[in-house]
C-alpha cells in the first residue's frame, strides 16, 4: 500500500462553518470548491471534510441517516463529486469522515430495528430488557450527559447510546452491520475518496455482559471492547488494504504505549489515531466534572507525552499530530496568549507540531490564528455543551453557572466552529444572509484578507512549514530526542538524521528566557523562525519566539 500520507499536510474542513455560496448561512460543498485556489496556496495535500451526508443535524452531522447521500443542506451528490474531481485536479486528496459507531435514529436501520424484535434490521442496534424495576439495564453513562440508554415504547426495550439519544450505537457484533458499513465505503471509493477519518472507531466492540461502571453515568466502558481489533482488521482486510485507502481513527483512551496495536503495519488495522492524552494536560483527572473540571497547562507534562509518542511508536506505527479540530478549543487561546502574543502564539505552536514525526492536521482558521469566542451561554449551539449544563449544573448541582461558563470559554467544541473568517465584510465573508451560528466579534481583526497583508502573517508562516515538510526527509525520517524536560518555559527537541541535525525551539510564555548552554553561539541555519529580528543565537528568547535551526555535524 501507498503511504502518501506520511508526507502529507492535512486540512480539515467543518462544512458548517467554512464558505456559504447560496447565503442561506450554512456551509456548503460548493463554498469548499470555491476556496480549492486557497487551500492550494496553502500549500495542503489532502482534505478531511467532517459529515456531509444526510443528517438531522442532532450532532451537527456526526448523526447520520443515509451513508450514501448528501444532505441538501450542503449540496448534491453530484456536487460532492464534483469537489473531488476538482481536488484531485489541483493535487488534493480528499478523505471522508464517517461514523462507524452509531446512527441517527431517523435512519431506515433504526426506524425498522425499533419496529419488532424479529425483523431483518432488528439486531442492528443494541438493545436490552429493562430491569425488573423498570429501570434502565445499566448504568452507563452518555458522553452528552445522563443515561446511555433510552425506552423505545413502539419496541418496549432500552436501546444503547454512547452519545445523544438520537445516535443510537450499532450493533458490530452483527456481520451484516459490518457488511453494510463496508460497502458504504467501497461506494465512496468509487468515487474517487482517497481515505478516512473514522469517528470514535474504538467504541464500536461493546462488552456483552453490560457490567455496571465503578461510578454510575460515566463513560469508562466506552472504549476497546473485547473485538474491536478483530473488527478493525476485518475492516482493513475487506477495504481498506484491498482499495488503498488510508486510515486515522478517533481513539480516546490509546495511550502510547498501547498504540501500536492500532497502527503497527504488521498488524493490518489503522494508518494512524488522534490521541486524546495531550489534549488532557488541563483536565482533573477523575473530577466529578469531568472534562469541564480544569486546571492550568503544565508545560512539562505536555512535552512529556507527546514525547512518549515520538519515541514509543518510532518503527511501530505512525503519529497523527494535532491541537485543534472540530472538537477542540482554539489552542491560543487554551493554553496561550491571544491577544498580546497572538502571532507568535499560534506560530509556535505550529513550529512544535510541524516539526515532530508524523502527519500534521491543520483545523479550518488555525492557519490565520482564530481564537475561541466568550459567547454567552444561551448563544451556545453544541449539544454536548447544552446536556453536560443540564447534568452537571442543573441536575447535580456539582458547577455553578459561571464555572460551566468559564470553563466552555477555554475548551467548548463550540470556539472551533464558529464561521471561518475570511475577511471584514459582514459576517466575515463566509455569507450574505445570517450564518447559522454567530461569528466570532474579532473578525474585523483577525480574517484570511487582512493576515495575508500583514508583515506578521501566520498564513505564510504555515506555507513556510508545510514547505519544509514536502521537502526535507529529517522531518519525515530523522530521530527525535526531547530535551530540557523539566523546563517550564521552554520546549526544545531535536531531529536527526544522517549528518544534519535540527533544533526546534520555542519560548512557550510570556516572559523572555535564556537560551540553554547547548544553543547559545551555535552556528547553522534558520529553517524558520517568528522573530524577524532573530538572525544568531545569542539573544534571549521572547515571549512565545520559536525556530527551527539547523546544524550540520562534521563527519
Amino acid at each position: 500500500m501507498s503511504e502518501w500520507w506520511k508526507k502529507a499536510v492535512f486540512y480539515q474542513i467543518y462544512p458548517k462553518s467554512f464558505k456559504d455560496t447560496n447565503n442561506d448561512g450554512i456551509g456548503d460543498l460548493n463554498g469548499i470548491r470555491e476556496k480549492l485556489p486557497y487551500l492550494k496556496k496553502l500549500g495542503i495535500d489532502a482534505l478531511w471534510i467532517s459529515p456531509v451526508y444526510l443528517s438531522p443535524q442532532v450532532d451537527n452531522g456526526y448523526d447520520i441517516s443515509d451513508y450514501r447521500q448528501i444532505d441538501p443542506m450542503f449540496g448534491t451528490n453530484q456536487e460532492m463529486y464534483q469537489l473531488i474531481e476538482e481536488a484531485y485536479g489541483q493535487e488534493i486528496k480528499i478523505v471522508m469522515d464517517f461514523v462507524a459507531n452509531h446512527t441517527s435514529d431517523q435512519c431506515l436501520w433504526f426506524q425498522e430495528s425499533r419496529k419488532s424484535k424479529d425483523n431483518f434490521f432488528s439486531d442492528f442496534y443494541i438493545w436490552k430488557d429493562a430491569k425488573a424495576d423498570g429501570s434502565a439495564p445499566n448504568n452507563w453513562g452518555s458522553s452528552f450527559g445522563g443515561s446511555a440508554w433510552s425506552w423505545d415504547d413502539s419496541r418496549q426495550q432500552y436501546y444503547l447510546h454512547y452519545y445523544a439519544q438520537e445516535q443510537p450505537d450499532l450493533n458490530w457484533e452483527n456481520p451484516i452491520v459490518r457488511e453494510y458499513i463496508y460497502d458504504m465505503m467501497r461506494f465512496w471509493k468509487g468515487k474517487g475518496v482517497d481515505g478516512w477519518r473514522m469517528d470514535v472507531i474504538t467504541s464500536i466492540s461493546k462488552n456483552l455482559d453490560f457490567p455496571d461502571n465503578p461510578r454510575a453515568f460515566t463513560t469508562e466502558n466506552q472504549q476497546n471492547g473485547p473485538r474491536m481489533h478483530e473488527f478493525i482488521h476485518e475492516m482493513n482486510k475487506e477495504v481498506l488494504k484491498p482499495f488503498d485507502m488510508m486510515s486515522v481513527g478517533e481513539s480516546p483512551a490509546a495511550k502510547s504505549t498501547d498504540a501500536h496495536l492500532l497502527v503497527d503495519p504488521k498488524r493490518e488495522e489503522l494508518d494512524m489515531i488522534f490521541t486524546f492524552e495531550h489534549m488532557h494536560v488541563d483536565r482533573k483527572k477523575g473530577d466529578v466534572n469531568g472534562r469541564w473540571a480544569l486546571k492550568s497547562m503544565e508545560l512539562p507534562q505536555l512535552k512529556s507525552i507527546l514525547a512518549s509518542w515520538q519515541n514509543e511508536l518510532r518503527g511501530k506505527g505512525w503519529n497523527a499530530l494535532y491541537f485543534e479540530n472540530h472538537d477542540r478549543a482554539r489552542v491560543i487561546s487554551r493554553w496561550g496568549n491571544d491577544t498580546n502574543y497572538r502571532y507568535e502564539c499560534a506560530t509556535a505552536f505550529a513550529t512544535i507540531l510541524h516539526g515532530l514525526q508524523g502527519t500534521p492536521f491543520i483545523f479550518q482558521g488555525e492557519e490565520i490564528g482564530m481564537t475561541n469566542t466568550a459567547f454567552e451561554l444561551e448563544e451556545y449551539e453544541d449539544i454536548e455543551l447544552r446536556g453536560n449544563y443540564e447534568f452537571y449544573v442543573q441536575q447535580r448541582k456539582t458547577m455553578s453557572k459561571e464555572e460551566f461558563l468559564a470553563a466552555v470559554h477555554k475548551i467548548s467544541r463550540d470556539n472551533a466552529r464558529t464561521p471561518m473568517q475570511w475577511d471584514q465584510t459582514e459576517h466575515a465573508g463566509f455569507s450574505q444572509a445570517t450564518p447559522w451560528f454567530k461569528v466570532n466579534p474579532n473578525y474585523d481583526r483577525i480574517n484570511v484578507a487582512l493576515d495575508q497583508q500583514n508583515e506578521k502573517s501566520v498564513f505564510k508562516f504555515y506555507q513556510q512549514l508545510i514547505q519544509l515538510r514536502h521537502t526535507e526527509p529529517i522531518l519525515i525520517e530523522g530521530e527525535f530526542e526531547l530535551l530540557y524536560p523539566e523546563d517550564e518555559a521552554l520546549f526544545i527537541y531535536r531531529r536527526t538524521l544522517g549528518q544534519e541535525v535540527w533544533f526546534i525551539v520555542a519560548n512557550m510564555s510570556e516572559k523572555s528566557q535564556k537560551l540553554p548552554k547547548e544553543l547559545l553561539g551555535l552556528e547553522g541555519d534558520f529553517k524558520i523562525k517568528n522573530n524577524a529580528g532573530r538572525d544568531e543565537l545569542l539573544a534571549d528568547l521572547t515571549p512565545y519566539e520559536a525556530f527551527i535551526v539547523c546544524k550540520r555535524r562534521s563527519s
